[in-house]
Parts: structure tokens; C-alpha cells; sequence
């Protein structure tokens, strides 16, 4: 079925980040909106929706110069949390999903991921290097509260003496501080915890079911009480949205017990570049143009750039 997009209707929706339901960029057809149809953008953002995915594989493996590991795990594909600007939103077109509004609310979990991971660590040959977690992803959303994937595959971790590093912005990391703290005692975990911004406006339209810059910097805190080593990613850094915050994200993570700080600049690749065109035109429509004119400066010219060495 052939589409416009211009028939398209955004608008900010409570809890969600995404202002639009693009199809993936797979397939032929279109969730179209018309003029006049209230309401039905709502319609597209159901409550979230949960569903096994039997992976036959757990860890993904990656050659990238750009970042200092070479394999991860994530236990969720698609993420509730709704943070608009997530790189991760386009592996939703390979479920036929789209990597806007249902990247959000059709969540997949992968039930077996701690029998994979152990079969995979018994194999013989099998040469031991830190695992990421949270690298697309989060592994502490919502879901997990009662799912409790992530949980598993570091009970797994940690029976095989095998190393971790986790990236996350949920607070629900400190349920497994018991296993965390042992871990760190034995040099085997660290955790960076994302800290976008401190203005909880800001995090309410950026990242509306994440918890506040302030309960993460307590999460940095409680982490750094138990011995776990823990620092602070300041990502995605937002010309004319959040620059302005970094030094105060990282002094206040400093204080935390924080040890060390990053950043990453925003990505836009793929559908990512018209969900966040349109974010920008319903939250900051003054500033909008500007906004986008920084990032393609700073990309040479282009919305973004895939490239090694310069993505």
C-alpha cells in the first residue's frame, strides 16, 4: 500500500516520547493519519505490549574502533523508557514495527538469554573479554522490574567469573546491588549511569518514562557507597537542548562518587532524524531550525554521520 506522509498528524503524548509512527523503512505501508482525526494518534500508543523472543544467540560481537568493547548483550529489543533520540529505535523495522511510537510499546524480551549465555561461556575455545550490557537498550526498564532478565544473566556472569560493564538510567539497578557489590569486589563490574539532564521538564518531553537526573545521581551514589565503580555518561549531548547542563551534570556526579564522565553527541540515523525533526517542532518549535543547523555543522554538513571515527 502506497503512503503519504504528509497526511501525517504529530502531537506530544503524554508518557511517550515519539510524536510519530513511522513505518519502518522495510516496508510498504503506512499507519497514515488525516486531518481531522483526533484522537487517533492515541490510539497508536496502547499500553505496553510484551512478547518472548527465542533468541538463538546472546552475544553480539562488533569490530567498532568508536567503542571500547567488542561484544554485548541486550536482554530487550525496543525500549519503554521513550527516549525520542535513541540510536536503537531503527532495529525495529526488522520486526516489520515501526522505530516510533512502537519502538516504545512492543517490547520484546529474550526469555532463554541466561541459558544462552551460559552455553555460550562453556564452549570450548570461548576467550573471556568484558560483556556490555545496555548497549541499545536499556537492560533496567520498566520490564524487568518482574521479568528480571538482567538479573539473571549477572547471576550467570557471576558464577562464571566473567567481567560486566552496564550502561543504564534506571534506578532499578540497585535490586541487584548485593550481586553488583560482590562482583566489584572481585574487579568483575562497573556501571556508567546516563545522566541527560538535571531540568525535569526537559526529562519529562526527552526521556518521559526514565527516572529524574536526581534519583539517577542517588543511584550513583548508592553504587558508589557498595564499591561498585561507577561514572556518569552525559549522552546524548543536545546542542541547545542540554549542552549547557554538562558542567553542572558532572559536578553534581563528582559529589555523587562518581569517577569518571563521558559524552556522546547525538545520533540520527536512519527514522531517528524525522522522529527528532518532529520532537523539535512540537516542544521547541522557536528553536528548532537552530537546533538542527548545530547538529549538521558539527556532522559535516549531513543530519548525521555513520562513519567510524567520526559518528
Amino acid at each position: 500500500m502506497k503512503f503519504d506522509t504528509r497526511q501525517q498528524k504529530s502531537a506530544a503524548i503524554t508518557g511517550r516520547g515519539a510524536t510519530l509512527n513511522p513505518a519502518p523503512r522495510f516496508a510498504d505501508h503506512e499507519k497514515v493519519m488525516t486531518a481531522g482525526s483526533e484522537g487517533l494518534l492515541d490510539a497508536l500508543a496502547p499500553d505496553t505490549w510484551l512478547a518472548p523472543e527465542a533468541a538463538r544467540s546472546i552475544l553480539t560481537k562488533n569490530q567498532s574502533p568508536d567503542i571500547p568493547f567488542d561484544r554485548s548483550i541486550n536482554p530487550y529489543r525496543g525500549c519503554e523508557h521513550g527516549c525520542v533520540y535513541c540510536f536503537a529505535r531503527p532495529s525495529h523495522a526488522y520486526a516489520d514495527l515501526s522505530p516510533g511510537l512502537d519502538f516504545e510499546t512492543r517490547i520484546f524480551y529474550k526469555e532463554n538469554a541466561a541459558a544462552l549465555l551460559a552455553d555460550t561461556l562453556r564452549r570450548p575455545g570461548y576467550q573471556c573479554r568484558p560483556v556490555a550490557l545496555g548497549t541499545n537498550t536499556d537492560p533496567y526498564q520498566p520490564a524487568e522490574r518482574t521479568l528480571g532478565i538482567t538479573r539473571s544473566l549477572l547471576e550467570t556472569l557471576s558464577e562464571y567469573q566473567h567481567p560486566v560493564t552496564i550502561v543504564t538510567k534506571g534506578n532499578l539497578i540497585l535490586r541487584d546491588l548485593d550481586l553488583l557489590a560482590d562482583m566489584a569486589r572481585r574487579r568483575l563490574a562497573s556501571v556508567m549511569v546516563s545522566v541527560t539532564t538535571l531540568d525535569a521538564g526537559l526529562k519529562r518531553r526527552l526521556e518521559p518514562r526514565t527516572p529524574s537526573g536526581q534519583a539517577r545521581l542517588r543511584v550513583v551514589r548508592a553504587l558508589a557507597d557498595a564499591g561498585v565503580p561507577v561514572g556518569v555518561m552525559v549522552a546524548p549531548v543536545i546542542p541547545a537542548i542540554n549542552d549547557a547542563e554538562i558542567e553542572r551534570i558532572v559536578d553534581a556526579a563528582k559529589s555523587a562518587g562518581a569517577s569518571r564522565a563521558r559524552y556522546i553527541l547525538v545520533r540520527l540515523p536512519h527514522e531517528v532524524k524525522t522522529l527528532f525533526r518532529d520532537w523539535l517542532e512540537q516542544h521547541y518549535p522557536d528553536r528548532a531550525g537552530h537546533v538542527m543547523s548545530l547538529i549538521r555543522q558539527s556532522r559535516g554538513g549531513r543530519d548525521n554521520d555513520p562513519r567510524f571515527g567520526h559518528r
